[in-house]
């Protein structure tokens, strides 16, 4: 019991110490960047895989519904996600999915990644297709990644890398601080549109 508790009083302490090195600079230019995105009308895109791909699917809900800007995410759609892997391989399911939606240059990429994407290692390998698919059609890119940000942050017009403060929890640490971004920006009277449910019952 006792060792339990030092675990968790150690995990809220790198918590406390990402907080105060994450880049407000990096999150603001989201923040502007979105509104720009919703006052052209233009599309959000969210790619992930494993908790990236929870985290899209949940942030779309909030993009939608709290700050009315019309958004998707390929990984939402199991049946088209699981017919793409099986007739055309894992690789290309999001590029594909993207160009069948006409992604633009008025639409933007969110993309909520530990590694940020590497192609000649193979990882999120989806993903990086993703990135570079938006970057030749001109779409904004941004995104929440962990390390050192990956092929998302050498392209992204905005990206926050969450810092590493114990490379034996990169992953755990980069998911919780992919949602606290994405509730923070949502959150943001700038984007906000509509009161969260008991926010507004009060």
């Amino acid at each position: 019991m006792k060792s339990n508790h030092f675990f968790s009083q150690k995990y809220l302490n790198e918590s406390k110490q990402i907080i105060d090195k994450l880049d407000c600079e990096s999150i603001e230019k989201m923040t502007t960047l979105l509104v720009e995105l919703r006052k052209r009308k233009g599309r959000l895109f969210l790619v992930g895989v494993g908790g990236g791909a929870g985290h899209a699917g949940h942030a779309v809900n909030d993009f939608r519904k709290i700050a009315e800007i019309e958004s998707y995410s390929p990984s939402d759609n199991i049946s088209e996600l699981t017919a793409r892997t099986n007739d055309e391989g894992w690789n290309t399911t999001y590029i594909e999915w993207l160009k069948i939606s006409r992604l633009n240059k008025n639409d933007m990429l969110f993309v909520f990644s530990v590694g940020g994407g590497d192609l000649n290692k193979n990882i999120s390998a989806n993903v990086v297709k993703a990135v570079k698919y938006a970057n030749d059609v001109g779409s904004d890119i941004i995104g929440v990644v962990g390390r050192d940000g990956g092929y998302t942050a050498s392209v992204a017009n905005a990206c926050v890398i969450v810092p590493t403060v114990n490379s034996d929890m990169i992953t755990p640490h980069t998911e919780s601080f992919q949602a606290l971004v994405w509730h923070l920006i949502v959150s943001d009277p700038r984007i906000q549109k509509i009161s969260n449910k008991w926010e507004s019952s009060v």
